[in-house]
């Protein structure tokens, strides 16, 4: 190929990588629930006939992209190619072909050009109720927590499956924000369709194979020359947990060999009986993400760079089996980053951030008239993040959401989809782990039902019985905490009431810190006095 030609392919790769990101933002203009629209919880990209994935959205989460990277392959083996048609978009919230939970509603649609199959569009986003006992760890099986959709099609020739629609709006607490965000993720594939075409007959190409040859053949190179300069051995890392009753251990081996990784999860703790489950095809999502993060962090993200990575587990809670209840499988699948990263850290010490809050504080309030008044019921999610763990040379995030990658939701919004109010959403001071670099801090957040109303909500917290350790010597951040404002203490996970005139009261954990404490500057720790981090009796 000519230097020429490279450049031009080089171009249609950034173009193709622009059409998936436009895929993505018209799904976040257009989605009905919070958690897509303010957080950007979904995930959008494009595919060649073969189901192997070209390029991704940046716009998204790992948990999202990574599982619908072989999502995909389980709907082609579902539905075969004579059953497949122009106008075709098919669906599935199958926690073990999709992206491990109920709550996450995954599309794909075929592209045709000419009438001919060139690829695949997927799309997937959190929709903010599947019915059963709702978003919450209390279900002992995947029966209890909510309707499950097989792969099957959401619309056959461009004519929408009605009979799905009855079905859907007779399950579920929110059937119009849940129905619209399924035409808003049939919309979003068809806008990447409709630019994809338009791309292909500027360029003059019939087909993807091309340029989908150039992606993965540079891809490939890529990586196998990151991996060539990395360390070569075996390295394991553990991890405890706060779980749901008792304390859950998670545990990785980490090999790392010429031309591939590889992460087992053997030694883990068993299948928990509640909700806290990890299906495999979610675990494997994050510990890909964390070994590319080390290893080809700039790298595009498709199915060659995330062929290097090979990840196994017997069965237990990071590879649980249908049909185990895993509503919440993010509080744990979140924690195996930070797991896979530790032993990591022992292979190339000193480049690795330490710990930080991991898995999401989401909360999902269920919200009703208070006893004998009138007023206004809805169902209302709220995501919140702690601290990152400090970093070689920098300190942690605070409030951001690693590795997940979501936004933070503006109060305004989520006080706006229901009758609560927010009083209070700030940094925590003294959260973050001391060190040479400090560990991002957490937040404080209380919210109260709105005059006249009461709540239930749901509890998915964790890194309340277990501190985000720190790194080289640096301290491990504070851990969170669940109260009421009259200081009764609450469960860290499970539906739990919150009375009418009472205010729930969030302490988001902060990260650990990284080095030692001895070694961080006296500029820097005056700083954090002025900045109200670290309060003068720390």
């Amino acid at each position: 190929m000519s230097q020429i030609d490279e450049i031009r392919m080089q171009v249609m790769w950034n173009r193709l990588i622009s059409v998936v990101e436009e895929q993505a933002l018209t799904l976040l203009r257009t989605a009905f629930s919070t958690s897509v629209r303010e957080a950007g919880d979904l995930s959008a990209g494009i595919f060649d006939p073969q189901g192997r994935m070209l390029a991704q959205a940046v716009t998204g989460t790992p948990g999202h992209v990574n599982t619908m990277a072989e999502a995909v392959l389980h709907f082609i083996a579902e539905i075969p190619r004579e059953e497949t048609f122009e106008g075709d978009t098919y669906v599935t919230n199958d926690p073990w072909k999709g992206t491990g939970h109920l709550h996450d509603i995954t599309m794909v649609s075929p592209s045709f050009l000419d009438g001919t199959l060139i690829g695949y569009f997927a799309c997937t986003a959190h929709v903010v109720d599947v019915g059963g006992r709702g978003f919450g760890a209390d279900g002992k099986s995947v029966y209890e927590e909510g309707i499950q959709i097989p792969v099957m099609k959401f619309a056959e020739r461009g004519e929408v499956n009605k009979d799905l629609l009855k079905i859907l709006r007779a399950n579920v607490r929110e059937p119009d924000q849940v129905i619209g965000d399924f035409y808003s993720l049939a919309a979003c594939n068809d806008v990447g369709h409709k630019r994809l075409v338009e791309m292909l007959r500027e360029v003059g190409f019939p087909n993807l194979d091309q340029i989908g040859n150039f992606i993965f053949s540079h891809t490939h190179a890529a990586v196998m020359e990151r991996l060539a300069a990395l360390p070569k051995g075996i390295w394991s890392n553990e991890m405890m947990t706060d779980g749901y009753d008792d304390q859950i251990k998670l545990a990785a081996r980490v090999t790392i060999a010429d031309d591939n990784v590889s992460i087992d999860f053997s030694g883990s703790s068993p299948v928990s009986r509640w909700g806290i489950n990890v299906p495999m095809i979610y675990s494997k999502a994050y510990a890909s993400y964390a070994i590319k993060c080390v290893v080809a962090p700039d790298i595009p993200n498709n199915s060659a760079s995330l062929a290097a990575f090979t990840v196994t587990s017997p069965t237990n809670i990071l590879n649980a089996e249908r049909p185990a209840p895993v509503s919440l499988r993010h509080v744990i699948g979140h924690m195996v980053p930070d797991l896979v990263l530790g032993a990591l850290a022992k292979a190339m010490p000193g480049r690795i951030l330490a710990e930080g809050a991991a898995s999401l504080w989401n909360v999902h309030f269920s919200v009703r008239p208070a006893s004998g008044q009138g007023g206004r019921r809805a169902e209302v999610l709220m995501f919140n993040s702690g601290g990152m763990g400090a970093r070689p040379g920098l300190d942690g995030l605070s409030a951001t959401a690693f590795p997940s990658g979501v936004h933070t939701m503006p109060i305004e919004a989520t006080e706006h989809t229901g009758p609560i109010v927010i009083w209070r959403k700030e940094l925590r001071p003294d959260s973050g782990g001391d060190g040479k670099y400090r560990g991002g801090l957490g937040q404080i957040i209380e919210i109260a039902p709105a005059e006249g109303h009461e709540f239930e909500f749901s509890a998915m917290f964790d890194r309340v019985e277990t501190s985000p350790r720190g790194r080289d010597g640096g301290k491990p951040g504070s851990p969170g905490s669940v109260t009421l404002d009259d200081g009764t203490k609450l469960r860290p996970k499970g539906w739990q009431h919150v009375p009418a005139g009472r205010r729930l009261i969030l302490n988001l954990p902060g990260g650990g810190g990284f080095g030692d404490p001895a070694e961080r500057s006296a500029e820097a720790r005056a700083a954090d006095i002025v900045k109200g981090y670290v309060t003068r009796n720390t």
